[in-house]
């Protein structure tokens, strides 16, 4: 009877090492150098604040520099894509959000990136609602009041906005689609900081904004109405929800979230996941999204990217029956 001999190559079984071992070298060894996050957006607001709060925690947990890197313009479509593009070794992410994830590919036709396809999803960072504030000379006290005004005076009332897209936007046309009522967009270039500066010197109706951007102008200069997400923010705890002021339906939360180019290997996403799930979870940083009106938001990688799907089929929804076009 032959004894059956397993081969192995020059060097026996000690030169198949090296290759076993690489998966977890990698992980070992990473990072090596400074880690870059995208932001597709200008140096303020919620996009900037999370990621640089984001890259803080990842420089105490993995001990290398991350830089954040802003990237605005083209409705956020030049930095998805640089990110998409990036070779996958965990140096370059990207901070993304609700609108240049999702309801970018309902808004344009054709996108120089594929959402599910291209990224590597690592972990959901935060969720953000939206206020809705209104010009105190505006005579309502109650959301119920503001829809009675607006039926009662069809396209009179109009509220301020960002690009196309953009919370305010999405949040006001929700709105106008629940509601069956008619408020007319006023775009402003620099975004809600412009379109809240608008609404205090009394040039529009009102406005969805961030509670940090709200925040200073209440209770004497605006006037708050309700808040857009599921539940109430700790900020404004007498603030009701738009659902509990009667628009039913009614739930719109903004999210950010830390993604890879696809691609990337398993040990360094899950070494990155670890690091923001670990910091999401401490007293100083729920502390901070406090402030913001924010609840952090850890997820595995695999719960990430099973959320990003029904998200994008939702944005779709709000998008075409509101009619929404790209600018």
């Amino acid at each position: 009877m032959r004894t059956a001999h397993r081969i192995f190559p020059p060097g026996g079984i000690l030169a198949l090492l090296p290759a076993i071992c690489v998966p977890s070298a990698h992980a070992q060894e990473f990072p090596t150098k400074p880690i870059r996050i995208i932001v597709s957006s200008a140096p303020v607001g919620a996009n900037d604040i999370v990621a640089r709060l984001a890259g803080a925690k990842i420089t105490d947990a993995l001990g290398q520099p991350v830089i954040v890197d802003n990237r605005p313009g083209a409705s956020g479509i030049p930095g998805v894509q640089f990110v998409a593009k990036s070779a996958p070794d965990g140096y370059n992410l990207l901070l993304g959000n609700f609108s240049t994830l999702a309801v970018n590919l309902s808004l344009f036709d054709k996108l120089p990136y594929d959402t599910v396809k291209d990224f590597q999803p690592i972990t959901l960072i935060a969720r953000v609602p939206q206020v809705l504030v209104v010009h105190p000379s505006l005579p309502v006290k109650s959301v119920k009041d503001l829809i009675a005004l607006a039926k009662a005076h069809p396209g009179k009332l109009n509220y301020g906005s960002g690009l196309s897209g953009s919370g305010a936007h999405l949040s006001a046309e929700m709105l106008k689609y629940l509601s069956k009522i008619e408020l007319v967009m006023v775009p402003y270039k620099a975004g809600v900081g412009g379109a809240l500066t608008a609404l205090v010197g009394g040039e529009i109706s009102l406005v969805f904004g961030g509670v940090p951007g709200v925040a200073p102008y209440l209770p004497k200069r605006l006037r708050a109405l309700g808040v857009t997400g599921a539940k109430r923010v700790p900020a404004f705890p007498d603030l009701p929800t738009m659902e509990e002021a009667g628009v039913r339906g009614y739930e719109l939360t903004l999210w950010y979230g830390l993604l890879a180019p696809a691609g990337t290997p398993a040990p360094v996403v899950n070494k990155l996941n670890g690091a923001l799930v670990r910091a999401l979870q401490t007293p100083d940083v729920k502390e901070r999204f406090a402030a913001l009106g924010a609840d952090p938001a850890p997820m595995t990688p695999e719960e990430f990217a099973a959320m990003l799907p029904p998200e994008i089929k939702k944005w779709a929804t709000l998008v075409k029956a509101a009619g929404i076009k790209a600018e």
